[in-house]
């Protein structure tokens, strides 16, 4: 065989197992998608969410397992239901499920994702959460603003005392959200959000219980965004309307804050700090981020907690035994000559597992905020397809009975010994995961569990609590992005304090 001859042959030889390796390749089956249900032709699994999806997903889960594939539409969907599923998406899988999926929600209400929640991971994102990390809610600063959060929650103490001494019901609700509207306003833009409750904080509650139960809901035209400019459902159209009342009040508060920043010199609020930065590692901050900036810290600062709050004030009042316990915790540490302060609460081991149990029982974010896979991958030996929308089901890893027994009873005893006796909600337990986990986790975490913490310890110390005659208490919740109290709680205060604890709100 001559040389041509031979090299012609060499080079066809290698030329055919190249055609070969890339046709094994192509040919090569994957790993099944995850078990799920099949939907129905078109709109997919939409149709069987029902009114409470996270209920629903809960119970596909129970017959197609922890990691259940869905089409939705036309979008591949997969629902993790167990610490260990979570885990592997949360952790193992964090870095190709670091992003969210596009929607209404982030493009009508979150000014086109340009907030803090819905951003892509890049430089803009990593700049907000480096700013809202270093000025607002790391473990330093977040704890030298301490003295704002006693002063703005003994004024809500007062004005509870105020309506117990005209014996008249609380409404619990109301009176939490403008007091943390209030710390957030002051923290941010140095000005409370409400010289008082009433008409015009009721409005802004009602502005982010609207905004929080459209963003819940499951908007057709995200999964079949062929059909998305129809808005068959008219959640777009409330989405706008709605954004336009925020963007209104968001821009307002901003122009005023600018205009008053000569009066702070020596004394920088957060967004003093944000709006001076012209510009880091090459990413400029706009007018428009800064609004939705604001917005994502009133919305996960005011609803979450204060909903959280009152789930775990219902719960207390419907097991009178667990209000007693906890009450006598406190005077023990705190005695009923002051009111709480934050440092006490290291000392009050039961008031912590009463916040772990309603964090458990009534995760206000059932459904964790979807994210979605930049590229194919696999978890445990199933397939999951690129551009895949993840939803994670805090509510049924919270009351599943292989990890809590029995997980419908509110019961913080199983926090303080035994086998759930150490796990923490802070991201790492994935059988607790109210904040989310991985790099998306809530940038508000430290402040969630501290000021519910604080205010629930708060509200039990300073005031016994009954429920009005003839009135009982209902434990039914209303579906959006925070699953609150359908039927808000209000309920009559009785001082326990001495009196002088109720008259200065920095005592």
């Amino acid at each position: 065989m001559d040389v041509v001859h031979f090299q012609e042959l060499f080079s066809a030889t290698v030329l055919f197992f190249i055609i070969r390796f890339f046709i094994s390749k192509l040919l090569k089956p994957h790993p099944p998608l995850p078990p799920g249900p099949k939907g129905w032709p078109v709109l997919g699994c939409l149709p069987l969410l029902g009114s409470m999806p996270h209920a629903s997903l809960a119970e596909l889960a129970r017959r197609h397992g922890p990691i259940m594939h869905l089409k939705m539409g036309t979008c591949d969907v997969v629902v993790a239901s167990s610490p260990d599923a979570a885990m592997a998406f949360l952790k193992t899988l964090d870095h190709s499920f670091s992003n969210r999926p596009p929607g209404a929600g982030p493009t009508y209400i979150a000014y086109n994702a340009m907030d803090m929640v819905f951003a892509d991971v890049g430089p803009r994102w990593k700049l907000l959460r480096k700013l809202a990390n270093l000025h607002m809610l790391g473990a330093k600063d977040f704890g030298d603003w301490s003295p704002l959060r006693h002063k703005e929650v003994g004024l809500m103490v007062r004005d509870i005392y105020e309506l117990s001494q005209q014996w008249k019901p609380v409404p619990v609700l109301e009176l939490v959200s403008c007091a943390l509207a209030n710390i957030i306003g002051q923290k941010s833009i140095s000005r409370r959000v409400f010289t008082a409750h009433g008409e015009e904080s009721n409005d802004f509650k009602s502005m982010i219980v609207e905004l929080m139960r459209l963003a819940g809901l499951f908007n057709i035209g995200d999964f079949i965004p062929a059909i998305e400019w129809m808005d068959l459902q008219g959640i777009q159209g409330k989405m706008k309307r709605l954004h336009n009342k925020f963007d209104a009040l968001l821009t307002k508060m901003l122009e005023e804050h600018m205009k008053t920043a000569h009066e702070r010199k020596g004394s920088s609020d957060f967004f003093d700090i944000v709006m001076g930065i012209k510009e880091d590692d090459g990413v400029a901050l706009t007018m428009t981020n800064y609004k939705a900036l604001l917005l994502n810290l009133f919305i996960a600062g005011t609803d979450t907690s204060s909903s959280t709050i009152e789930w775990a004030m219902a719960e207390m009042l419907k097991n009178p035994s667990i209000l007693n316990l906890v009450q006598a915790e406190i005077d023990t540490v705190v005695g009923k000559n002051r009111r709480l302060k934050e440092s006490d609460i290291p000392k009050l081991p039961y008031l912590q597992a009463i916040c772990k149990e309603t964090f458990r029982k009534h995760p206000v974010v059932p459904l964790s905020l979807p994210r979605v896979t930049s590229e194919p991958c696999e978890v445990n030996g199933y397939y999951i397809p690129k551009n895949t929308r993840l939803f994670v089901n805090v509510w049924a890893i919270g009351r599943d009975p292989e990890l809590w027994e029995n997980p419908h009873e509110f019961n913080p005893e199983r926090f303080l010994s035994g086998k759930n006796a150490n796990i923490e909600p802070r991201g790492n337990d994935f059988e607790l995961i109210p904040f989310g986990s991985g790099r998306r986790i809530c940038a508000g975490i430290r402040m969630g569990i501290a000021i519910v913490q604080y205010v629930v310890g708060t509200l039990v110390h300073s005031f016994d609590w009954k429920l009005s005659d003839g009135v009982e208490i209902e434990m039914e919740a209303a579906f959006g992005l925070v699953l609150g109290k359908a039927e808000k709680l209000k309920a009559m205060a009785i001082p326990r304090l001495e009196p002088n604890a109720y008259e200065d709100s920095s005592s």
